[in-house]
């Protein structure tokens, strides 16, 4: 298998758990915020809520209900980006500890 083909595969393993990760972190905020996760302004503009668990932080703020953004001080929002690097952290420790 190429380099460049194992990083694929990697990127791609990533991905599909950080989605996971991502529809879990959603549903555990509907249910906290009693679907209440869009504030007037994201509502008029028809913002859907899911959106506001990717991306831009200053974006998610700005259409959050106060409801939502009270979760997201006890259970913070995980970019891929913040997850990206915790996967890898982990997967470089399984592959010292295989490797011993």
């Amino acid at each position: 298998m190429s380099i460049i083909s194992e990083a694929f595969n990697a990127w791609r393993e990533c991905r599909a758990e950080y989605d996971d990760t991502l529809y879990a972190q959603f549903v555990a905020a509907e249910q906290a915020t009693r679907g209440a996760m869009l504030n007037a302004r994201g509502r008029e503009k028809g913002i859907d809520p899911f959106s506001l668990f990717m991306g831009n932080e200053r974006r998610a703020l700005a259409y959050a209900s106060e409801e939502l953004v009270e979760h997201w001080e006890t259970h913070p929002r995980v970019t891929f980006a913040k997850f990206e690097r915790q996967w890898q952290r982990e997967r470089e420790a399984e592959l010292l500890r295989d490797a011993a």
